[in-house]
């Protein structure tokens, strides 16, 4: 199976099929952030993992960061698709990055009323630029995930039956700051360096350094664009041992150099 890594620029996103022609459809990828769909109508084949889910009216699929995930559509959708950042709720932060779900399948749940309220306002609000906006839809997704967590059972990532590959990444991402190696995540993981190296080159088609990097400069971005402080400081706080190292990464990555992306927000 080939699996890309995707990296999401925005902290939050929404679609309802009520206003889009696009179906759920989409292939293996992976992410740092939360993807669930409600599911109004329809039927959607939908693969977490090693598992395999078909999602029906009613229910709800939710996939927690670096799980491997495909959708293919058996019968069109209606549907409300978020794409969540855990940093923008991080009263669940570590909820939602230190475990998955038992089941990434919640069988009726979209016919939950307190959820499926929630979900439409969501949607609603989503479009609207009114004044507090960013603090109301906050507000709703706080609620929204305070519901969903309590009919969600989760596993904590490091139990035996997870996935191998979301232990890499979940630790990478938790000590992205930090002078990463293959020794020291085979030290701290008891995972073989090459067995890392090899799944990092397999699974998401990218070398160990690109994978660290990628993570720094979707860290940056978010500094570019949200604070005042300097190109400089920014390499530092997300991890970069040198201003060449970042502008060569972000360059690589972004497709424009750190000082253009923040031009250009």
């Amino acid at each position: 199976m080939k699996v890309f890594y995707e990296n999401k620029r925005a902290d939050f996103y929404c679609r309802d099929s009520e206003r889009s022609k696009k179906t759920l459809g989409y292939t293996s990828h992976l992410h740092y952030h939360i993807e669930l769909a409600l599911v109004r109508s329809g039927r959607t084949r939908v693969t977490v993992d090693s598992n395999e889910y078909t999602v029906e009216a009613g229910d709800l699929i939710v996939i927690f960061p670096n799980q491997i995930h495909r959708f293919e559509t058996l019968e069109r959708e209606k549907y409300i698709l978020m794409i969540v950042n855990p940093d923008i709720i991080s009263e669940f932060l570590k909820q939602l990055t230190s475990t998955v779900p038992v089941s990434n399948l919640v069988k009726g749940a979209a016919l939950d009323p307190e959820l499926s309220m929630l979900a439409e306002n969501i949607s609603r609000i989503y479009r609207c630029e009114d004044a507090y906006h960013e603090t109301i839809l906050r507000g709703y997704l706080l609620a929204f995930f305070g519901r969903l967590l309590q009919l969600t059972p989760i596993k904590d990532i490091q139990s035996k039956e997870s996935n191998v590959l979301g232990v890499i990444l979940n630790y990478c991402i938790n000590n992205s700051t930090r002078q990463l190696s293959l020794d020291l995540l085979e030290k701290e993981l008891h995972i073989s360096k090459y067995y890392i190296s090899h799944t990092l080159s397999n699974k998401l088609h990218m070398g160990f350094n690109d994978y660290i990097n990628s993570i720094r400069v979707s860290n940056a971005c978010k500094y570019l664009t949200k604070t005042d402080k300097s190109i400089t400081e920014i390499s530092d706080l997300v991890g970069f041992n040198t201003m060449r190292t970042f502008n060569r990464a972000f360059q690589k990555q972004m497709g424009m150099t750190p000082r253009e992306y923040r031009t250009k927000k």
